[in-house]
């Protein structure tokens, strides 16, 4: 365990490597977060099956505990499916308000070792330890140690030289446990790793993979840039260095906000366009959580939807606004999916925050949607 005086002691010390291959990174990822923090309310529902979600048969799960898993209960599964796989199921209606002020406590833990922190979500965080003179492996124990006992719950760490590899390496264990993966073991662990581990390749996207003959990250490394390129688009060459373990992204703290939003990668793609303004209700409780916490005072200029599809695809649909609006992000959504149809592997919403000097004029902004598509085909 680390003690006090040797936190602040390595907090004052170099806060930004300057060798990249020198970085330490931790990814800290909770336990089932949501549904961890109910049972911790209620510790006589520990060992059943707990789900958070809508509470409606239209709603969908947004977490549920390792029980509940075990009877194929996934998040953004519709209730009524849930219910169907596991009629016992406890749903308890989500609390966005309570697992802030959990989150913001599992923060204020990560800042007694480092300020180089990256809140991903309410439940994970990236974290720079490169310039701690303790190994990764016992700064990240040290931290999971520290979140079970000041608040009862468990995390899991990955702790790798880079951003990739860590978040990968936080699943490995789970849960309540850790990986470190050096960087001399970086190639090897990429190598013979599934490809369904690379974030963006989801199980449609593996199977088609596994129909090429491509199962495993050493199956990518045999194709060069130009048939990565033709066989999945702009996303081919993200996955020559994904493959490869290779991601040069610092941790980045103090980031100008520009914008505020969530976005879910489903385990399963949504396949129609009911699931997915399910899926898209929910997110909004959380994105409406983080404004009040984090800018109540902003002013807003524009609202919008992102959407990648199974084939790779991604899209975009905004629209000006100066309040979240539910009803506009339900539109802007029935407009993004309508450019596809596909099924859906990644939902985003967020909102755009005006510029300082173009308040006043973001202020007279029309409704009149703006429409932005990207393409990776």
């Amino acid at each position: 365990m680390i003690c006090q005086s040797a936190r602040n002691q390595h907090i004052q010390a170099s806060e930004h490597p300057t060798v990249k291959a020198l970085r330490r990174i931790i990814h800290i990822d909770m336990d089932c977060f949501y549904a961890a923090v109910e049972i911790r309310e209620r510790p006589e529902l520990a060992d059943q099956p707990v789900a958070v979600g809508g509470s409606s048969g239209r709603g969908v799960l947004t977490t549920c505990n390792y029980p509940a898993r075990q009877f194929g209960l996934r998040s953004a599964m519709p209730v009524f499916k849930a219910k169907q796989l596991c009629p016992q199921v406890i749903l308890l209606p989500v609390r966005f308000e309570l697992y802030r002020a959990v989150s913001t406590q599992i923060r204020e833990i990560f800042a007694r070792y480092t300020k180089l922190i990256e809140p991903l979500s309410l439940d994970e965080a990236y974290l720079d330890v490169s310039h701690l003179k303790q190994r990764g492996a016992e700064i990240a124990r040290s931290i999971r140690d520290d979140i079970r006992r000041e608040t009862g719950l468990t995390a899991s760490a990955g702790i790798a030289p880079n951003k990739l590899v860590a978040k990968i390496a936080s699943d490995w264990n789970k849960p309540d446990g850790q990986l470190v993966v050096p960087p001399s073991k970086v190639e090897a662990f990429m190598r013979d790793l599934p490809v369904k581990k690379i974030w963006g390749v989801g199980p449609k996207s593996a199977a088609r993979m596994a129909a090429g003959g491509i199962a495993t990250c050493g199956d990518l490394q045999a194709l060069d840039r130009t048939q990565l390129a033709r066989q999945f688009g702009s996303f081919g060459l993200e996955l020559f260095h994904l493959c490869r373990g290779i991601d040069e992204r610092p941790v980045e703290p103090h980031r100008t906000r520009k914008s505020l939003s969530n976005e879910r990668t489903f385990s399963q793609n949504l396949t129609d366009l009911e699931s997915c303004h399910d899926a898209l209700a929910t997110q909004f409780a959380e994105l409406m959580a983080d404004l009040r916490a984090q800018a109540p005072d902003r002013q807003i200029a524009k609202l919008f939807v992102k959407l990648k599809f199974a084939d790779f695809r991604r899209t975009t649909a905004e629209t000006g606004a100066t309040q979240p609006d539910l009803n506009i992000f339900h539109a802007l959504l029935a407009e993004a999916w309508g450019r596809s149809g596909r099924d859906v592997r990644l939902l985003g919403l967020g909102l755009r925050f005006a510029e300082h000097n173009e308040r006043a004029e973001q202020l007279e902004l029309a409704l009149d949607a703006v429409i932005t598509t990207e393409s990776s085909g």
